[in-house]
């Protein structure tokens, strides 16, 4: 105890040292080791949307329909195609679907959209989700293994990627989104 007393001291005196460094360069410095990765870089425009990835061919990874019976997003090709990965378990993910649902309805033989489940058990947790939240116009499909996810080289939940008709990536977009708002009919035009 006494060498602990002893101590104290000296242990003071080293705290109160390194508080002389400049404040505002250590809240840099660690602000900028700190700070997340960003996980898409937005365009110029500042319109939230990530074009790093334009002209890049839509991945031929396949999925799954209900039932378990293979998809591939090639299958869509000849017109638009918007692809959403989501989850059950994504709360982004889910508030957006009513929307993305409603797209879907509104799009039909103009754009494809397509959401893609990222749940482990594919279709024994999409199918009770899809008709307990009322979701009609889009068809649930599923990717227990996140094959696709890695193929389009998605890093979160949920990701939205819009290829043209001809299967070339458009733009990708994380996070939630309205998908019926005004922004975002001018973003879908993007694709011919």
């Amino acid at each position: 105890m006494r060498s602990l007393i002893a101590c104290l001291p000296l242990v003071v005196a080293l705290g109160i040292a390194g508080c002389d460094k400049p404040k505002a360069a250590n809240e840099q410095a660690s602000a900028a080791n700190n700070a997340p990765p960003p996980a898409f870089p937005t365009a110029p425009a500042g319109d939230g949307v990530d074009r790093s990835h334009k002209g890049e061919a839509m991945p031929a990874m396949p999925f799954a329909q209900p039932g378990g019976a293979p998809a591939t997003l090639t299958a869509f090709r000849g017109h638009p195609v918007l692809v959403n990965l989501w989850a059950t378990w994504c709360a982004p993910c889910v508030k957006e679907l009513p929307a993305l649902d409603s797209l879907a309805a509104s799009s039909t033989g103009r754009m494809a959209v397509i959401a893609v489940s990222q749940d482990m058990n594919g279709d024994a947790d999409v199918q009770p989700f899809w008709k307990s939240h009322g979701i009609k116009a889009l068809t649930a499909y599923t990717d227990k293994a996140n094959k696709l996810m890695t193929a389009m080289g998605a890093a979160e939940l949920p990701v939205t990627v819009l290829y043209d008709s001809k299967g070339k990536e458009v733009w990708r977009a994380a996070g939630g989104k309205d998908w019926t708002g005004p922004e975002m009919a001018k973003l879908l035009a993007e694709a011919k």
